[in-house]
């Protein structure tokens, strides 16, 4: 199973900058099947000036750190762009940057792991596998008996294909 995030306004396409993202979506993924298991929600960060001014030359608030954090325990993060610091932090984290086409359908590339996980072809698939961390913050809070808030998404899984013999 892989944990892996995508840049998401509506949950089914990746169509946001990783940095900027106001929404991040995670999925566990297994051959044949995807579970969404946490969709975070970030504040846009604003340029901040020396005065406390917004958007004026200054510095910038950490609009990663966060991002960062809500997704340990990932493997990899897809989004339609990703900066070049940003990647660096990904990489760090052992998170793999993934940019894709601006629109991308989630459900491809859900399927495109599933497929991968089976068959390989994906290298930071195979890395991550290779890798396969203990159990990640999502298990211990599971563990600790935390519930999601009222306002939490309802549990939704997806069925995946695994062979292209699943196309037809």
């Amino acid at each position: 199973m892989l944990r892996v995030a995508f840049a998401s306004t509506d949950r089914h396409h990746v169509d946001m900058h990783f940095g900027s993202a106001e929404r991040l979506v995670i999925y566990d993924i297994e051959p044949g099947r995807a579970n969404l298991i946490g969709i975070g929600e970030f504040v846009r960060a604003d340029q901040v000036g020396a005065d406390g001014r917004v958007g004026i030359a200054g510095t910038v608030e950490d609009k990663v750190a966060a991002k960062l954090d809500f997704l340990r325990g990932c493997s990899a993060v897809y989004a339609a762009s990703i900066g070049t610091s940003s990647i660096r932090r990904l990489m760090g984290a052992h998170i793999q940057p993934v940019i894709v086409d601006n629109g991308h359908d989630i459900e491809d590339l859900l399927n495109e792991v599933s497929l991968a996980l089976v068959h390989g072809g994906l290298a930071w698939v195979d890395r991550a596998r290779a890798r396969a961390r203990p159990a990640d913050r999502f298990d211990a809070m599971a563990a600790e008996g935390w519930q999601p808030a009222a306002a939490a998404p309802p549990p939704e899984s997806r069925t995946l294909i695994t062979s292209i013999d699943d196309l037809g």
